[in-house]
């Protein structure tokens, strides 16, 4: 079983990667593999709401969000990793899972998923609501931890003071492993994913 790791913080080896690497260290002393996703500093536009995807499964901006979609199949677990700017998520990792789930949101249904923010002092609860979103709205089983997931440190250095957050990590690491096996577990046993009904589309103004 494998896992991709999403770092959507511009610097390579800072605070959100500090935060992602020590989940992931969790998740492989339990025998799962893990790959980091760096976003990276290129530019990622908005979602254009155009639809294209609907009838390709990618997005009409050929860029790393088709990059992460053409690899999506191949894990079972997702973990999302952001710094807070203004008590949300980075802007390129906003755009970026706008564009993600709304391309390719199937690619990703009932499999675990996971958010992790870092911050200096505070926007981190706001943070992680916001992004959680995406999660919960695309039927993914949410991995949570023993406290709010997000460290805290205006460095790297600093966030590996953070003994609770590192420890939060952690936890969210074991217990997203868990959980995989319990998936595993269950498709073993036969039992298979809940039936989807058809979707229904109401619109408020009509």
């Amino acid at each position: 079983m494998k896992v991709l790791l999403v770092n959507g913080s511009p610097h390579p080896k800072g605070c959100t990667f500090t935060a992602l690497n020590e989940v992931a260290s969790a998740l492989e002393k339990n025998g799962i593999e893990t790959e980091m996703f760096r976003l990276g500093l290129k530019p990622v536009a908005g979602c254009r709401g155009c639809g294209i995807c609907g009838d390709t499964g990618k997005c009409i901006v050929d860029d790393i969000v088709n990059t992460f979609i053409e690899k999506a199949d191949g894990y079972d677990g997702f973990v999302f990793g952001s710094p807070v700017h203004y008590a949300s998520g980075s802007g390129t990792i906003t755009s970026f899972m706008d564009r993600v789930f709304y391309a390719a949101g199937a690619k990703m249904a009932f499999k675990p998923g996971a958010v992790v923010v870092s911050c200096r002092r505070a926007g981190s609860t706001a943070a992680l609501d916001q992004l959680m979103k995406y999660l919960t709205i695309n039927q993914m089983p949410v991995v949570t931890s023993q406290y709010w997931t997000m460290v805290h440190g205006a460095e790297a250095e600093e966030v590996l003071q953070d003994v609770e957050g590192l420890q939060t990590m952690r936890v969210l690491g074991n217990n997203m492993a868990w959980l995989l096996r319990c998936l595993e577990a269950g498709k073993a046993a036969g039992i298979a994913l809940p039936e989807e009904e058809e979707r229904a589309w109401t619109n408020f103004v009509r």
